[in-house]
């Protein structure tokens, strides 16, 4: 699609694009034409195709969630909905029978129009992210792809919820280094990612089992830690001496992320003091008096 400036939903423009809509569904045609007509309608043939043939895409729960708030705050702001204040003009009347000024009834359309061009970009977006699933670093469309996840990981609403996304964007940046053996640098690279990734979920949900003196979180670092070992350890198939070498730094890793849940869970089961010192892995616990 065409990129269209950032001014494009300014009012006049979005009335004009409420009009190219009324026009392309069959409503009578206005002779005047605007010097934006041809920025607005790549937007108008997308409307029209999602009315006639909507995308076969599934989109995630969590990007519902986020694109009905969006939606919902924006009409808010736009005063969709709110009952009008002038009642003296000309009027039109809803599909409900309500009867709206005639500039109010435009406004609304137009307002509506913002929405549909909104949704329809959102629409759009979560195709070409459903589509970007099997990217790896090189393909066009894995910038896509980290972007979808940070935009997860905005949505997340606690410590907890990211800590366990950032483990399953490791157990992703796996699968992408399957596909990249062989590829030296790639390999090496998108490794540095999955345990930088991990790393980052170590540390929210130590913090967190921490912080809540419960092992929970724990647990799903001890289940995180078993499969994606598994999972490493058959890298180590059939790879060159380098690959294999990277791969070991990893093992090692996860080899001392599993040291630092058990020593937690102890700190915790004694009932230790909240840590104050932290690293990589997040707060590093003193020994139980009776381990010393």
């Amino acid at each position: 699609m065409p990129a269209v400036d950032n001014t494009i939903f300014s009012r006049r423009r979005a009335e004009r694009f409420a009009q190219l809509l009324d026009e392309a569904n069959g409503a009578r045609r206005h002779h005047v034409r605007s010097r934006v007509d041809g920025q607005l309608a790549p937007l108008v043939a997308v409307g029209q195709r999602l009315s006639v043939d909507p995308p076969a895409v599934e989109v995630d729960q969590d990007f519902r969630t986020g694109l009905r708030a969006m939606l919902l705050a924006t009409a808010e702001r736009e005063g969709l909905g709110s009952t009008p204040a002038v009642a003296s003009e000309p009027t039109a009347t809803t599909a409900r029978g309500r009867l709206l000024p005639a500039v109010t009834a435009r406004r609304a359309r137009a307002r509506g129009a913002i929405l549909v061009g909104i949704a329809a970009g959102a629409i759009a977006v979560s195709g070409i992210s459903a589509a970007s699933e099997n990217a790896v670093p090189g393909d066009a469309l894995y910038g896509m792809k980290r972007s979808t996840e940070r935009a997860q990981l905005a949505l997340a609403s606690s410590d907890i919820s990211r800590g366990q996304l950032f483990l399953d964007f490791a157990r992703t940046r796996l699968g992408e280094a399957a596909k990249l053996r062989g590829d030296r640098i790639g390999y090496s690279a998108v490794l540095d990612d999955m345990d930088a990734d991990t790393r980052q979920g170590v540390r929210l949900l130590t913090s967190a089992a921490v912080q809540r003196a419960e092992s929970g979180s724990l647990d799903t670092l001890n289940t995180f830690v078993s499969s994606q070992r598994r999972a490493v350890r058959g890298l180590l198939d059939g790879s060159t001496r380098v690959d294999r070498d990277r791969t070991h730094r990893s093992l090692l890793l996860l080899d001392s992320i599993r040291e630092r849940s058990d020593e937690l869970r102890a700190a915790i089961t004694c009932g230790l003091p909240a840590p104050t010192a932290s690293d990589a892995l997040g707060p590093a616990p003193s020994a139980c008096p009776g381990d010393r």
